[in-house]
């Protein structure tokens, strides 16, 4: 049984575990938050999709 879950469920579960366990802050945590939305925001976000799409696909291959 193959099991799907988004990049962002997952990177949300390891944020919150980072910052559960003391490792991450919570200023460098919203600092990090918001230089994503704003890279999200540019001409780089169709580049940066198709890079992790294909991570997720080599990942998936394994």
């Amino acid at each position: 049984m193959a099991l799907s879950i988004s990049a962002a469920v997952l990177l949300g579960i390891i944020v919150f575990v980072l910052l559960k366990g003391g490792y991450v802050r919570v200023g460098p945590m919203l600092a990090c938050t918001l230089f994503g939305f704003t890279l999200a925001a540019t001409g780089l976000a169709p580049a940066i999709n198709s890079g992790l799409t294909s991570l997720a696909g080599l990942v998936s291959s394994f």
